[in-house]
């Protein structure tokens, strides 16, 4: 940790920042839409993983709550980061989401989904690098030195 100052710690912080933002906003926009339900994107997964996410998108209750828990989850993770609070908790929880987003829809050749893609992607894709960044993250936490993080562990240390 006493390896981070200067330029490498604004980086990092501005990376954890970016990524928060990124959460947050999706988060809000999808709770300020009254008709968004993930039911869609779920119908639309393909890869092994398929029928377990039509299964989600298959049951009332469980999209309900897949749905609340996207919307407060991304919403929570964003916050976390862009404030550096509880910064290891939300790095894990946003790798964990961001993994689920992945495994719905891989960019394996010989998938087809109905949403069209933003982009032609094999194997990579903006998920699974955001997840590569938030893992760096992790091993270099910023939210002790940059964020509330700072205050929380800072008094019990003392």
């Amino acid at each position: 940790m006493q390896q981070l100052y200067g330029s490498r710690l604004f980086w990092l912080t501005a990376l954890r920042t970016l990524i928060g933002w990124h959460f947050l906003y999706e988060g809000l926009a999808k709770l300020t839409n009254p008709n968004w339900s993930g039911a869609a994107y779920l119908l639309d997964s393909g890869g092994i993983f398929k029928n377990f996410f039509f299964s989600l998108a298959g049951n009332p209750s469980l999209l309900q709550a897949v749905d609340f828990l996207n919307i407060y989850g991304l919403m929570a993770i964003g916050a976390g980061l862009i404030l550096g609070m509880f910064e290891r908790e939300a790095i894990l929880s946003a790798i964990a989401l961001l993994g689920l987003y992945y495994l719905s829809h891989p960019p394996f050749t010989g998938i087809k989904y109905a949403a069209p893609a933003e982009g032609s992607y094999l194997i990579v894709n903006k998920n699974l690098i955001e997840l590569a960044a938030l893992a760096v993250l992790f091993l270099f936490p910023t939210g002790k030195l940059t964020g509330i993080d700072r205050l929380i562990f800072n008094k019990k240390n003392e």
